[in-house]
């Protein structure tokens, strides 16, 4: 369904840290409208999370490119009203994979769009005013992103048996629970839907 007249699309908002960055090289070689792609990316927000239904009170959404370890994070002022996606240049460069160049470059553009969709969840998500587990606000990022049909390859439907997690607290447990988070949660979500 097409949006209904209640929702607006935010300012959007780009930065560069490192022009010189092979991450930057490859984010502008793959995405030639960063407009367009967090435009999407709020669009698959709204269609999955709330069906065009919602208000909002994010007026502004800041996209960050920048050399930094991990992946991508986002916060927000403390009136919700403007927030900032960081996505690091080096985990574009690490998402370059694959053994022709075309399965590279495919790779990393759904990389990009796929990662620019999950953090720009994060701008809109409800938490429970912080009551919500953790597992659970990641799972449904990556639930949006499955929707969006922007998984990774080696996300699986299915649990791997065997496999242990450390916690915190030193001890080992599976991490097959529908609230392990990511796309654990994320398949948890598609199918009771």
């Amino acid at each position: 369904p097409k949006p209904k007249n209640s929702w607006i699309l935010p300012r959007l908002d780009f930065r560069l840290e490192d022009l010189g960055h092979q991450g930057a090289e490859l984010f502008f070689r793959q995405i030639s409208n960063p407009y367009d792609a967090m435009k999407s990316a709020v669009e698959a927000s709204w269609k999955w999370l709330y069906g065009w239904n919602e208000g909002t009170r994010v007026k502004r959404i800041t996209l960050t490119l920048r050399p930094m370890d991990g992946v991508a994070y986002t916060f927000g002022s403390d009136d919700g009203s403007e927030k900032e996606v960081h996505f690091s240049l080096k985990h574009i460069v690490n998402s370059y994979k694959g053994d022709t160049d075309d399965k590279k470059n495919a790779r990393v553009r759904e990389e990009i769009l796929g990662v620019l969709t999950h953090e720009i969840v994060h701008c809109y998500q409800y938490n429970g005013q912080g009551t919500a587990p953790g597992g659970l606000i990641e799972g449904i990022a990556d639930c949006v992103r499955l929707h969006a049909k922007l998984s990774p390859p080696h996300w699986k439907r299915i649990a791997p048996k065997g496999k242990h997690v450390p916690e915190p607290n030193g001890k080992w447990t599976w991490d097959w629970n529908w609230d392990a988070g990511y796309e654990r949660t994320a398949y948890f979500l598609d199918w009771i839907d």
